[in-house]
């Protein structure tokens, strides 16, 4: 078996930690990525960090604009209520076949996983008003468990590159999973329940009142506001589920 070449490893050491300054917030929304600075601060080659930026840009976590160059995507209202729409019609559709196609393995994964995130702290010691890394990770792992016993990878690959894109919104809502009236561990639990006693009506419901949930309180860390009239994204998921 042929090893990674140094290039490749290095490659993947700038795509890895670029991803997770992103997921992180040490890189913000809207913020132009120049070659000489991602070169100085990660140690990097020119052509190392623009392979990176093409696999976040696949991933919709990068963007990139004639004369502008790359940026991490820019949060707004607009690209929410899109997200959160196709979120809902997709991550239902892959939640239903996990349930029915998954196996013993895939269970037990899931139920790990849910372990996993239930003992990670929410919060760490540089992080007050947003979630870990740790828990977002755990976080990240747990939905992915849940979604893994779909056998369609096609589908499975576009379900999980839609969620990579709602954690840039996660991240910038300081008040996510923190706020009055809800119980975000709960609806961890409930999800993880439905799932693996089969019940899938159940599972695919809690995971569209969640995703709409979420999104309904994303809305506050959009840079634009939503135009008088319009509707709000639980209310756009909400349609979509009818």
């Amino acid at each position: 078996m042929s090893q990674p070449s140094s290039k490749d490893t290095r490659t993947h050491g700038t795509y890895r930690r670029l991803r997770e300054d992103i997921l992180g917030g040490r890189l913000t929304p809207g913020q132009r990525l120049k070659f000489p600075d991602l070169c100085r601060q990660y140690g990097t080659s020119v052509g190392a960090a623009r392979e990176a930026l093409v696999r976040l840009t696949a991933e919709g976590l990068v963007r990139t604009q004639a004369h502008q160059g790359y940026t991490v995507t820019p949060l707004s209202y607009d690209d929410l209520r899109e997200l959160t729409k196709a979120r809902v019609e997709m991550e239902s559709l892959v939640l239903r076949l996990s349930v029915e196609e998954g196996d013993t393995r895939w269970e037990a994964r899931a139920v790990a996983a849910h372990h996993v995130l239930r003992r990670t702290p929410f919060l760490g010691p540089d992080s007050p008003d947003h979630p870990s890394d740790d828990w977002a990770a755990a976080h990240a792992e747990f939905h992915l468990a849940l979604l893994a016993g779909c056998t369609n990878r096609r589908l499975l690959d576009v379900a999980l590159g839609l969620r990579e894109e709602a954690e840039l919104y996660r991240q910038w809502s300081a008040p996510y999973g923190q706020e009055q009236h809800r119980d975000l561990a709960a609806e961890h639990r409930d999800l993880l329940e439905a799932a693996v006693d089969r019940e899938t009506d159940r599972a695919v419901e809690l995971i569209r009142d969640h995703i709409a949930h979420t999104a309904q309180l994303l809305i506050t860390c959009a840079e634009d506001e939503p135009a008088a009239g319009a509707p709000t994204a639980d209310r756009t998921a909400d349609r979509t589920a009818g």
